[in-house]
């Protein structure tokens, strides 16, 4: 079953989303428009935090091992700002990892799927579809490409990403009884672990 509104603001409330918005949020604090962030009718729109931003970069000689990752092939992107708000680019035909400003706390009945937005995927930006498991907590790293010829902007403190729960019956082994490798994350980007 999919999680609706009500349901997600109940489990809120034991902590599935911190900080949670009870309600779509489209406007900043100073009344510019924002990309919606916040809870919506069956998901909740994620943020991407100011923190911290990595773009894929070529090292000749040597080839991206998600057994044994390079951290020299992510290279970090600068926050911008301008009235619109702040921001990092995306450079065209690109891989760009950041990182979610909520925190996530999913019981052993709950799996989460993160969808891209549409209105980034018109932009040509492509958010990786990636699953939190039942038991998962953390931030989630959050993957993107550009798949466009044109450099796009990520806005930070707004919507990058949906989050979509799913309920089901508790399951036997969750993510945080088999100690899954990437349980626990903190709000920075977590690199592959092999």
């Amino acid at each position: 079953m999919i999680l609706n509104d009500r349901q997600i603001t109940e489990l809120a409330k034991d902590g599935l989303i911190q900080p949670f918005v009870p309600g779509l949020v489209r406007l900043t604090e100073s009344q510019q428009p924002a990309l919606s962030y916040g809870l919506s009718s069956f998901g909740y729109d994620l943020r991407l935090s100011a923190r911290e931003f990595r773009i894929f970069r070529h090292l000749p000689g040597t080839v991206v091992d998600p057994k044994a990752f390079n951290p020299r092939n992510l290279e970090r992107a600068p926050l911008q700002s301008d009235a619109h708000g702040r921001y990092f680019i995306l450079p065209a035909r690109s891989y760009g990892l950041g990182v979610a400003i909520e925190h996530l706390k999913l019981p052993d009945n709950i799996t989460a799927i993160c969808l891209g937005k549409s209105t980034y995927a018109r932009c040509g930006i492509v958010a990786n579809v990636t699953p939190a498991e039942a038991g998962w907590r953390g931030f989630l790293t959050l993957e993107f490409s550009n798949s466009s010829a044109a450099d796009c902007r990520l806005y930070a403190d707004e919507g990058i990403v949906q989050i979509v729960f799913l309920q089901g019956e508790s399951c036997a082994t969750s993510y945080s009884t088999r100690t899954g490798k990437y349980q626990g994350q903190r709000q920075r980007i977590t690199l592959p672990r092999g």
